[in-house]
């Protein structure tokens, strides 16, 4: 049962608004005058405050200021009820920290509707700051970059991509980091002739968006779902804070992007010296490795994205395949393949 605090010197009145809040389903505490308001209000600490502003002893002004100071008391939705109507004294009282005004007379309907707001407004703000205080009790317990990775499931802001849509583009300022949840992104940058060339391919539980946390980069390179992504993603900033604080994170971090650095160069390399036959093979398994999928499962992916990863045309690319499907090393059906003879692609020269 929540709990309202009326204030009113006016006893006839005082007592009517009492019946119709006791009626409504509320637990009042009443006050004559302010100071008695302040008393109660430290003491019981209501849901809300409905308070006259002409009074003895101590009015509406004054008691909005004191449990203004207090705080305990000073996040407690708080609501004018005045004859006063001039502009100067709704502006005084709003400018106090005042959450509503009614002015005399009022409808029933019209104050129980200002309560009911002032109540679900109380109840998101508390909510807000619950979570804002679970979340840093959270972020100060991160040690490790899987409870990272947890953070970002539990805290990120999700986002989903259908296949081929573009999820940022070179040249945008890169401001979020993102772990995939779920599918397959493909970076890449094009060309003078506007080619694209596949820089990496990233799938679930692995981070995408780096470019530096110190500076305000743009994105060096487009990114693309190639089948459906959904994805967490968190701010730099917040992510400067996290490894700032944990040197184990951050080194930990900092080994998984040296990987990446390292795939990125072997790529580099398979598509300057290796033959097409082993561009070929070490691309299927790049990503079946990327799209997680296991011995049974087919590989949908474009001829052309196959070979732009490859470094090779996309003629030499299909060539290969059917090559490939001839030697019982993968099944081919429209667009899907499927890996037969993993061993042998792995060794293929």
């Amino acid at each position: 049962m929540k709990k309202i605090l009326l204030v009113e010197d006016d006893a006839s009145l005082r007592e009517n608004i009492a019946e119709l809040l006791d009626l409504s389903g509320f637990l009042v505490f009443d006050a004559a005058h302010g100071k008695i308001a302040v008393d109660i209000a430290k003491k019981e600490l209501p849901d809300i405050i409905l308070c006259d502003i002409m009074m003895p002893e101590l009015d509406g002004y004054g008691v909005l200021e004191e449990l203004s100071s207090h705080p305990e008391t000073r996040h407690i939705p708080f609501i004018f009820i005045s004859a006063k109507t001039e502009r100067q004294d709704v502006r005084k009282g709003m400018n106090l920290g005042a959450d509503d005004y009614l002015t005399k007379p009022f409808e029933e309907e019209e104050l129980l509707n200002a309560i009911h707001s002032r109540l679900q407004k109380a109840k998101l703000i508390d909510s807000s700051i619950s979570l804002k205080h679970q979340k840093q009790g959270t972020k100060n317990q991160i040690r490790s970059l899987h409870q990272l990775k947890n953070f970002f499931d539990d805290y990120g802001r999700m986002v989903s991509f259908k296949k081929e849509e573009t999820i940022y583009s070179e040249g945008e300022h890169s401001n979020t980091i993102y772990l995939i949840l779920k599918g397959v992104v493909k970076c890449y940058r094009l060309d003078e002739q506007g080619k694209e060339l596949i820089t990496a391919l990233y799938g679930a539980d692995e981070f995408l968006g780096f470019t530096s946390l110190l500076e305000n980069l743009p994105h060096q390179e487009y990114a693309v779902a190639i089948e459906n992504v959904e994805m967490a993603g968190i701010a730099k900033s917040e992510l400067r804070t996290i490894l700032e604080d944990n040197k184990n994170v951050s080194l930990e971090l900092m080994e998984v992007l040296a990987g990446n650095i390292t795939e990125i160069k072997k790529q580099l390399l398979q598509m300057a010296y290796s033959s097409v036959r082993k561009k070929t093979a070490q691309t299927l398994l790049q990503f079946e490795k990327a799209m997680g999928k296991g011995p049974t499962k087919s590989l949908q992916i474009t001829r052309s994205d196959l070979a732009h990863v490859a470094g090779v045309a996309t003629e030499s690319l299909i060539r290969t395949l059917s090559d490939f499907k001839h030697e019982g090393l993968i099944e081919v059906e429209n667009r899907d393949i499927r890996i037969l003879d993993r061993e042998t692609l792995m060794h293929i020269q």
